[in-house]
């Protein structure tokens, strides 16, 4: 098993490599991208088996022993998000693909996007299977490397702005949390996660909520949490259909998994969280009205995704078994959910050859099959039963109920953000899925990444499309499965005590 718990990072880094080499091979970098990924989710189910019948697998890498060392650890919460995480870059991986054979033909090759896009895989891998604070920061750092080179590539010059927007704010959150580290490191003297768990509680109080408050920034601004999300909806938009639809569906859960893993172990609470409880509302509130008033299809969806972060916080606000479990599962229907809606929307901009909700109609009668992939997730991310978004706000809403006042109140906001979410997709189905069908606007910037307005879409990309809403309807029909199985995890969380004896134990045991 330490074998398998380091393939998921090392078979995505070796692929860009090949991809590097092979450039000028397009049908190579193809088949190795999806190899690669199919060969990582196939690991991340293993993974996932192990981890919930024998507890956390842990590998020492260079057999350095844990703190000295650096530790690998996949733990239930951990591999079913990388799994999750795996089947969407996959899918969304297969949707690129065929984008480009459709707008390039079948032998133009690509000297960055398939190493980059393998890069980013191994980042995200390696955040969700690393042990200590440093080894997250490099993960991040991978990640964030390869998100700049995917959301600039061919950008024309209206899309600049944006993409410097994000590079900046990424690079001061990085800086934030290299000096977080420092200061953890100064403070206790190492960054293992789960020797940490044991160094904090030693600290003096104002140290401690100095250190929680840093991370709670870093990742705050990672994750778009309110008022630290300004950057996100100028951001994602002018990336192209798949990149938006890869890092809407992973960059944000990543951050949060890396805040609720850090909150969690680190800083332990015996009551509900005020201050992210404020956070949480914020968060819910300013995103849902935000979609309200926007025209632009993919800005409306992402002030949609920065509402339902705050439906993750809330749980981790909460901070007991049953609200963990619920994020849990909120964060692994949410991977899926709004890298599908993106995936949808450049299908939609593709045909139509706009982004603008005014200039679109009638795509239900020239585009059934595009009415039905964008009904299925719209109504799962706004809850409707019995979705998968259904199962994970129930099981949010009713950890919030049993916590107490605050908590109820929160989850009150809950219900009326889930009724704004489902008033602004209702706005969406009917402006562009309703009414008179339109001509497709000619493409403004032919010269870019994407070409639209082409009124006709390839099938492998309806495929893969279709593919993540299969998986959605997955998480839904074994939702009691994995009910349970987040709810072990939530277990875990609040009681820290298999993970750090998992990786503290693990030399013991020699």
């Amino acid at each position: 098993m330490t074998t398998v718990l380091t393939l998921p990072v090392l078979l995505p880094m070796l692929g860009a490599a090949v991809t590097v080499i092979g450039s000028r091979s397009a049908a190579l970098q193809r088949v190795v991208g999806i190899v690669v990924l199919t060969a990582v989710a196939v690991l991340a189910a293993v993974l996932l088996v192990a981890a919930d019948e024998r507890g956390p697998v842990v590998a020492e890498l260079g057999g350095w022993a844990a703190p000295v060392g650096i530790a690998l650890v996949a733990d239930r919460l951990s591999a079913l998000l990388l799994l999750v995480s795996t089947l969407v870059t996959l899918a969304v991986l297969v949707y690129a693909i065929d984008q480009r054979i459709a707008d390039y033909g079948r032998g133009t090759a690509s000297t960055t996007f398939h190493p980059m896009y393998l890069m980013l895989c191994a980042g995200v891998s390696l955040a969700y299977l690393t042990g200590d604070l440093f080894t997250l920061f490099v993960a991040f750092e991978l990640m964030l490397t390869a998100s700049y080179v995917l959301i600039t590539r061919r950008t024309g010059a209206s899309r600049i702005p944006a993409g410097m927007t994000y590079v900046t704010v990424s690079l001061l959150s990085s800086l934030l949390f290299l000096t977080a580290i420092a200061l953890v490191y100064a403070a206790t003297g190492t960054v293992n996660l789960a020797d940490l768990a044991e160094r904090i509680g030693t600290l003096p109080g104002g140290v401690r909520s100095v250190l929680g408050l840093m991370l709670l920034v870093v990742f705050g601004i990672k994750a778009a949490i309110v008022p630290l999300h300004f950057w996100l909806p100028d951001s994602y938009p002018n990336a192209p259909g798949p990149v938006a639809a890869l890092f809407a569906g992973l960059l944000t859960k990543v951050s949060f998994y890396a805040l609720l893993r850090t909150e969690t172990l680190l800083f332990s609470r015996d009551k509900p969280w005020t201050l992210l409880l404020v956070l949480a509302v914020a968060t819910m509130l300013v995103g849902a009205l935000g979609a309200l008033v926007q025209n632009d299809l993919n800005r409306l969806l992402s002030f949609l995704l920065v509402s339902h972060i705050g439906f993750m916080l809330f749980g981790l606000a909460v901070f007991d078994a049953a609200a963990l479990s619920g994020a849990a599962l909120y964060a692994a229907h949410h991977i899926t959910v709004l890298a599908t809606l993106f995936l949808v929307s450049g299908l939609i901009t593709r045909r139509t050859g706009t982004v603008s909700l005014d200039e679109m109609g009638g795509l239900a009668r020239s585009s059934p099959g595009l009415a039905v992939l964008f009904a299925i997730p719209a109504m799962t991310l706004a809850g409707i039963p019995p979705t998968a978004g259904f199962v994970a706000k129930l099981a949010l809403l009713q950890a919030g109920a049993a916590a107490g006042l605050g908590p109820q109140v929160v989850a009150g906001v809950v219900v009326l953000a889930s009724l704004l979410t489902l008033y602004a997709l209702v706005r969406v189905w009917v402006r562009v899925f309703w009414g008179k069908p339109r001509p497709p606007r000619p493409d403004e910037d032919p010269t870019d990444e994407v070409l639209v307005g082409t009124a006709r879409t390839s099938m492998p990309m309806y495929a893969a499309t279709a593919g993540l809403v299969a998986v959605s309807l997955a998480i839904a029909v074994f939702a009691g499965p994995l009910t349970v199985l987040t709810g072990r995890a939530g277990v875990d969380l609040i009681d820290r005590t298999p993970y750090v004896d998992a990786v503290l134990g693990a030399q013991e045991g020699r």
